[in-house]
């Protein structure tokens, strides 16, 4: 069934290849950016080509993840347009690299706006409406890094990761009995076909930077990387992230699976995982929840 679908941080990366494959798989899908007519315009031109070439619904809209009132507007837009909406993927997010030390404060309080306030804003524009209709589905675009390997000069950003998976696991069980359905996306390092690492962040307190790469941890950054670029597969494939939003998207209601791995290295969190969330789903049980770990079904619900 066509289901209409939004998708935040959708310029490029994993939102931009996920909008495409759900758009090309027969879905009216919303690929949400900020600044469609400044910085994104030729994003927005891409998008479009895209649609008109392969004559698939593709759209763009403008939303800001930051703002609240740019979410609010941009899901009302979709749903005036619709009469619904079916799916949100929390995609939008943001990396720095760099030594945890010399990041502001404030530069981590911007980095958790990005990546879990974010998706705050967003499932309170568009949750009345899909609890209004007792069915819909969040795709929540999470990180290994929550729980596998944890190199140095990423802290920030795994400490944010960490957040917005907590919050999705937590949702799933206060939606679940609405009818709505949450799946975890879980993609490892991709170093190619995504600009996680080209437009990553860095320390804003360079004299404290500086003390590092002068320091015992001279030269740690440059070893973190490139120990990344060697387990990354030569032939992994950040599409692959978009292909398992798909099959997510596309599975029947009450079937599609709680978290998906895709990660090329292997940096243990597909195993960690696996006992945490067994562990959770034990305890949700011990205490008379256990309903919550299934999405009620409704009569008349389609996906």
């Amino acid at each position: 069934m066509k289901k209409i679908i939004v998708i935040t941080g959708a310029s490029s990366g994993f939102g931009a290849l996920a909008a495409r494959a759900l758009a090309s798989a027969g879905h009216t899908v919303y690929a949400s950016m900020r600044e469609t007519s400044g910085r994104n315009a030729p994003q927005v031109k891409d998008a479009e080509k895209y649609a008109t070439d392969h004559k698939v619904d593709l759209r763009t809209i403008e939303l800001d993840v930051s703002s609240e009132t740019s979410c609010n507007a941009a899901i009302q837009q979709i749903i005036s347009q619709n009469g619904r909406l079916d799916v949100v993927v929390h995609n939008a997010g943001h990396m720095v690299f760099g030594p945890a030390e010399a990041f502001t404060p404030e530069q981590l309080a911007e980095l958790y706006d990005v990546n879990v306030l974010s998706t705050q804003r967003v499932n309170r524009a568009a949750l009345p409406e899909l609890r209004k209709q007792r069915n819909g589905l969040l795709v929540w675009v999470s990180s290994s890094s929550a729980a596998g390997g944890t190199p140095p000069y990423l802290a920030p950003y795994f400490a944010a990761k960490a957040g917005m998976d907590a919050l999705a696991v937590v949702y799933s069980r206060e939606l679940a009995r609405w009818g709505i359905e949450t799946s975890i996306i879980v993609p490892g390092a991709f170093t190619g076909g995504t600009n996680h690492f080209a437009h990553a962040g860095h320390p804003a307190d360079a004299a404290r930077a500086a003390e590092y790469d002068s320091g015992p941890d001279a030269g740690l950054g440059d070893q973190a990387l490139k120990g990344f670029a060697s387990i990354v597969p030569p032939d992994a494939d950040a599409s692959a992230v978009a292909t398992a939003i798909v099959k997510v998207v596309d599975a029947p209601f009450g079937k599609r699976p709680f978290r998906v791995h895709v990660d090329p290295t292997q940096d243990g969190a597909e195993v960690v995982n696996a006992v945490s969330d067994r562990v959770r789903a034990e305890l949700l049980r011990r205490i008379g929840l256990g309903d919550l770990l299934e999405p009620r079904v409704y009569s008349g619900q389609s996906h």
